[in-house]
């Protein structure tokens, strides 16, 4: 029986420390920077509804 584990790093065949380094980044940066867009914009929405539920009127007053 062959084992597959030790062919997954084969089939890039032998890289450098700065090639593996750049092909990590190359594939997770894009989510990496996707989850820090979604949090920011996520916070920036949540600062918004709280800002807006404190400076909303109280039911019954008229502007």
């Amino acid at each position: 029986m062959i084992i597959a584990a030790p062919l997954v790093p084969v089939h890039l065949g032998d890289l450098h420390a700065y090639e593996t380094v750049l092909l990590a980044i190359l594939a997770f940066g894009p989510f990496v920077v996707l989850a820090v867009v979604v949090y920011i914009i996520r916070r920036r929405d949540l600062a918004d509804e709280a800002a807006d539920e404190h400076s909303a009127k109280p039911p019954g007053e008229d502007g």
